[in-house]
């Protein structure tokens, strides 16, 4: 059996192409994209995730391998795979970010962890909601939903045919405004209960200013922080359904499709 350099060469290419794009969606997506996660085992999902998807995939450009246009794809495919995943990142961003609001409304923000993800030092509760929201990722399957949508991609989105415009750039940046809004709206009630007990202890230092307010309003405004918190985990579910619903809508505008809800 003769294997010719070019017939080599384009089955290369059918391969790393569709790889790049697999590649950078498990590079930032929720839970496979974390640094808890090995790079290898992030690798093998890529390669196994890519083998049973080219088989499936319309035929490719024919441009050879190391070439210039052949790079430029490669760049294109991996920004796709980024967005795609980085949609799913800024949905779990929006708990964090509740979840600081919250530790800081309630006094807790001095408790402070790593989060793995990014190596930075964050508040315990924000940590928290980032776990709860990514349980709740995978119980709905929402990588699965994301491995769809990259399925989807290859067919509204061809390899070589130009990628993402610079208006799909811009909406996934404006998308970002949700993170800060969606948060607000988690977080509203606990800042609101907590801003009429610290209202509570101004009117009672006005009326006994003998009281050490800040010996007694501590502890009252962490424990009253601790019940706020527990009253609005009964909330994450409906926002976490609401918030991901946003985030599949915004990956059927970046690949061009129309999804059913």
């Amino acid at each position: 059996m003769t294997l010719y350099e070019n017939t080599v060469m384009v089955w290369m290419a059918s391969y790393i192409w569709p790889f790049c794009r697999v590649s950078g969606m498990f590079m930032v997506m929720v839970g496979v994209g974390s640094r808890n996660l090995s790079m290898r085992i992030r690798l093998l999902y890529a390669l196994a995730v890519t083998i049973v998807l080219v088989p499936t995939l319309p035929a490719m450009p024919d441009i050879g391998l190391f070439s210039l246009p052949s790079f430029i794809i490669i760049a294109q495919e991996t920004l796709i795979g980024i967005a795609i995943g980085f949609i799913s990142l800024m949905v779990m961003q929006a708990f964090v970010v509740a979840g600081q609001v919250i530790s800081m409304q309630t006094s807790l923000g001095f408790a402070a962890t790593i989060d793995p993800g990014s190596g930075q030092s964050v508040p315990v509760i924000g940590q928290f909601f980032l776990l709860l929201a990514t349980l709740m990722f995978f119980a709905v399957d929402g990588h699965i939903a994301m491995i769809n949508m990259l399925v989807i991609s290859f067919d509204t989105l061809p390899i070589g045919g130009g990628g993402l415009t610079s208006l799909t750039y811009d909406k996934i940046a404006r998308w970002g405004v949700w993170i800060f809004t969606s948060s607000l709206a988690m977080s509203i009630s606990a800042m609101v209960a907590l801003l009429v007990i610290n209202f509570s202890f101004g009117i009672l230092t006005r009326a006994a200013p003998q009281l050490n307010i800040f010996s007694i309003g501590f502890p009252i405004t962490m424990l009253a922080g601790l019940l706020v918190l527990w009253l609005t985990l009964g909330t994450v579910m409906s926002h976490f359904d609401l918030q991901w619903n946003r985030g599949l809508a915004m990956m059927c505008e970046v690949i061009n499709t129309q999804c059913q809800f």
